[in-house]
């Protein structure tokens, strides 16, 4: 999809932004003596967004200066008097591309399927994909020969005249866990308390949805903005309350949960909108080849799409310009658990058992399963996935299939030929690397959120996704708690229970667990696994066998029917299965611009 575009002609610079997201406030352009600036989503607040993209200019415009890029979700493009800079924040929600040859950019884009589309695929990059389950990709390849990615936190400076001049990641202060920022208790609370709120201040739209689903991740966020509302930051009938209800199945037991949230939510905001969207009829795998094959680039959770698609177009039938959810809470605000590889490099084995065997009663696992997860994976992630793999294989497709592992389907021979093994050695460094105490937090704004939906659907449905709990100071803050403030055995969360301890109802407070998705998941093989064995067979793009052993991906649709595998093993089934669509697909999207406004021709 297209927000905005920068392309050059006759060495001049032409900008561009997309007429009809311009009108909708998704794009804000503004004009000063410094330059000129486009800017998808916001900057520093939703509700001023002009006034943020002027204070992006100003702070970037003058000659030298080089801060580090605000809050906000947005990707932006600047042309100043004497350079051109392209930047995202770090939570790398909206994408920026770019198509650059021999040192200079030759156009500049939001949707790296126009600047790439009619050219050879990377397939580096699909490798890079087939590896792990996170929602954002993270990493500057596309699945375009020639095309780059802008990174979260990245600034790229050009010339006027499109040569590249240097890439940076400006990235704020991360902080440690060694004690030095809050200490345990009330503190830690009450700091998060007035962070989060400030997180969710800045999130609030003109009408503001929030995604409540009885949990206490989603209840926080709204009841936060119920509470902000109510002390006059806005009109309280501005206030949309969205849920997916479930009638039957496990999910239903849900529903006591989410109508007390509800009631709560209501009682500090009586003019808040409740709108309950029944989904008992939702399956994953709905509309599969249009969720997993429309987007930019293949979409891993493609196959949950539908049941977001349903909540969003719910909101826009309300004249919602902004949803936000409790996404990225679990990695977040919960206990790391990686502090115990911290004490076991430190040698002090005896604190790590201790806390160890804390952690396995707490969540009634065993000793050795807590030990594997967060001390031995950690340290030797790839030897620990194929020890796994050959205990639990067993003659299975999906049995022992972890994050880093080559998916059976996935042909050796492709693999070796376009670096699959560099890339498994890149992620695992990701998501663990020499401090995974601290890389957890770097992996969490990636894992948790489905902003792909999210941004391929904002042009029809007039908003972004929006994650309070992934916010920048949010993410500061828990990575500066030492582990004391925030481990309790058998409290999940505890900080933000304490936190939250005078909003929250009691119902919500003290629950521990929530009823996970499987029922839908299950139903979605049960309806569309034939579906997704045809169109595994029928595939026609070289692509699709050149780099999969079709039988064995249809085996492993088989075995997850019946219950094979785990979560690790059908998310990668999953992401492969979007892989196909999207290759599928390709060749089918229009090609056809949009109405665009010009913004600036020159510099």
């Amino acid at each position: 999809m297209e927000a905005l575009g920068l392309e050059w002609a006759g060495g001049v610079p032409r900008l561009w932004a997309a007429d009809d997201m311009a009108r909708q406030g998704l794009v804000t352009t503004v004009s000063a003596p410094a330059g000129t600036a486009a800017v998808v989503g916001w900057v520093g607040s939703f509700r001023d967004r002009a006034a943020g993209a002027r204070r992006l200019l100003d702070d970037f415009g003058r000659p030298g200066a080089a801060p580090r890029p605000p809050t906000g979700d947005y990707a932006a493009v600047l042309v100043c008097r004497d350079r051109i800079l392209l930047m995202r924040d770090e939570q790398a929600r909206i994408p920026l591309f770019f198509a650059e040859s021999g040192g200079r950019v030759s156009a500049v884009s939001t949707s790296a399927r126009r600047l790439g589309g009619d050219g050879e695929l990377e397939r580096r990059y699909f490798c890079r994909y087939l590896i792990g389950n996170l929602a954002q990709p993270h990493s500057e390849l596309t699945p375009f020969t020639g095309v780059r990615r802008v990174l979260g936190g990245e600034v790229v400076e050009l010339s006027l005249t499109g040569e590249m001049r240097g890439r940076a990641v400006r990235r704020g202060p991360r902080g440690t866990g060694s004690g030095t920022g809050t200490g345990a208790g009330a503190g830690a609370a009450k700091d998060l308390r007035r962070t989060l709120e400030d997180a969710v201040g800045r999130r609030m739209g003109e009408t503001t949805a929030c995604h409540v689903s009885g949990g206490t991740d989603s209840t926080s966020i709204a009841l936060l903005a119920a509470r902000l509302l109510a002390a006059g930051q806005g009109r309280p009938g501005d206030l949309v309350l969205l849920a997916g209800r479930f009638g039957t199945g496990e999910l239903a037991g849900e529903r006591p949960y989410l109508d007390e949230a509800m009631r709560e939510i209501r009682r500090h905001v009586p003019a808040a909108r409740a709108v309950f969207v029944d989904a008992d009829d939702v399956a994953d795998f709905d509309d599969f080849e249009h969720h997993a094959g429309d987007p930019d680039e293949p979409h891993a959770h493609a196959f949950r799409a539908s049941f977001w698609s349903r909540l969003h177009a719910a909101a826009a039938e309300r004249g919602c310009d902004t949803l936000m959810t409790g996404c990225g809470a679990d990695p977040v605000v919960d206990a790391n658990p990686m502090h115990l590889h911290e004490l076991a490099r430190a040698g002090r084995l005896r604190q790590m058992t201790k806390h160890a065997r804390a952690w396995a009663a707490g969540s009634e696992r065993g000793l050795r399963d807590v030990v594997s997860a967060y001390v031995v994976q950690p340290a030797l992630p790839l030897a620990a996935e194929r020890f796994a793999a050959l205990v639990h294989r067993r003659g299975t497709v999906l049995g022992g299939l972890g994050t880093f592992a080559r998916p059976p389907w996935l042909r050796p021979g492709f693999a070796r030929t376009h670096g699959y093994r560099e890339a498994g050695l890149t992620e695992s460094r990701f998501l663990f690397g020499r401090e995974p105490e601290q890389s957890l937090y770097d992996a969490a704004n990636y894992l948790a959120a489905p902003d792909p939906l999210s941004w391929y659907q904002a042009r029809q449905y007039g908003f972004f996704l929006s994650h309070p709990f992934l916010d920048p100071e949010v993410v500061a803050l828990m990575r500066r708690l030492p582990a004391e403030a925030t481990f309790r055995p058998g409290r999940p969360k505890a900080v933000l229970r304490e936190a939250m301890a005078d909003l929250l109802p009691p119902g919500i407070s003290g629950r521990a667990v929530k009823i996970p998705f499987d029922d839908v998941y299950a139903r979605g093989l049960r309806r569309h696994g034939e579906q997704l064995v045809d169109l595994c067979r029928s595939a026609r793009h070289p692509l699709v066998a050149e780099m999969f052993d079709v039988a064995t991906l249809c085996r492993a649709v088989r075995e997850a029917q019946l219950g094979l595998g785990d979560a690790y093993a059908w998310d990668r089934m999953n992401g492969s299965l979007a892989l196909v669509v999207w290759l599928e697909r390709l060749s089918r999207r229009p090609r056809a611009r949009d109405a665009a406004v010009p913004v600036i021709v020159g510099p």
